[in-house]
């Protein structure tokens, strides 16, 4: 077999040609597949409850997401492992974050909103984005996938959000009476939100407080501030997604170490309000605020 010879630039331009051709079939599938038919989807990313009242408020936002986008398939996972085993243990099936962006995947999604249910950008958000970065740019995977931002991220959002949580307060609250809102709380730095909340909250109604199971404000920060304001009645509220196992036991609980048990010892008395944040409307008006964004940057 006669060869051609190439040299100098000529030979250059040929390798650099070689190189294209054979680069050119994974720079077709860096981002998706090229041709197929655009399929969107939404994931509720949410972290998840193996209390069957609390899951209520879970889907009572699902109900509405679904209204919102009919076009949408909308599908659910749970991001808490110890949540999904409890499940499993009942007979009942869950996928985690990462199975379910994958099934979406090889189910040939194309664009995907993921929305969080989480309220602050926290340890637990920063590992939910890193998974959702994980999917993207991923050979024969989605166009293209987004993540919302929390519930609380945007301080320009945070009156609004304040309000929202506001109208979970039940009508029949007397002048007086105060409102402690219970939050996880974290020592991760996007903690700073809820002392940020208690600002805007305290701006509107003056006698509402929140506290935290894990971070700061504490409850025993409150106690004082109800003490000094002889406070003597007031309505303990979730600052979560649902009325799980920290609303029914640490807020609501019997053990001497509850919030309600807290506050009986100091001579105040308190009434739980076991309903997830997720289902109030106000607060899920804000998701579907967040979702909106999210879809927006699909395009």
């Amino acid at each position: 077999m006669s060869r051609i010879p190439v040299s100098g630039p000529n030979r250059r331009a040929a390798w650099l040609a070689l190189l294209f051709l054979l680069l050119l079939p994974s720079l077709a599938l860096a981002h998706g597949e090229a041709g197929r038919p655009q399929k969107n989807g939404i994931l509720l990313a949410f972290f998840g409850t193996s209390v069957p009242e609390a899951e209520a408020a879970l889907k009572t936002l699902e109900a509405k997401v679904k209204a919102a986008y009919p076009a949408y398939e909308v599908r659910r996972a749970y991001s808490s492992n110890i949540i999904r085993k409890k499940l499993a243990e009942s007979g009942q099936h869950v996928d985690s974050t990462v199975t379910a962006l994958a099934r979406m995947m090889d189910d040939g999604f194309t664009h995907v909103a993921v929305l969080t249910s989480l309220f602050i950008p926290g340890e637990e958000y920063h590992g939910l984005a890193r998974t959702v970065a994980a999917f993207d740019g991923l050979p024969k995977g989605f166009d293209a996938i987004a993540l919302s931002q929390p519930l609380m991220s945007d301080p320009a959002d945070m009156p609004d959000v304040a309000a929202a949580f506001l109208k979970s307060v039940p009508a029949e609250r007397k002048p007086g009476e105060a409102v402690v809102f219970m939050g996880h709380g974290t020592h991760h730095p996007g903690n700073i939100f809820y002392p940020g909340l208690q600002y805007y909250l305290a701006s509107l109604d003056p006698n509402t407080f929140v506290g935290t199971v894990e971070g700061t404000p504490s409850l025993d920060d409150i106690v004082e501030t109800l003490k000094k304001r002889s406070v003597k009645k007031v309505y303990l509220i979730p600052l979560m997604a649902v009325a799980g196992d920290h609303a029914q036991n640490d807020m609501a609980g019997d053990e001497p170490d509850s919030w309600k048990s807290v506050l009986a010892k100091d001579g105040i008395a308190s009434t739980p309000v076991l309903k997830g944040m997720a289902g109030q409307d106000a607060v899920a008006d804000i998701y579907l605020k967040r979702l909106a964004q999210t879809l927006d940057h699909l395009k």
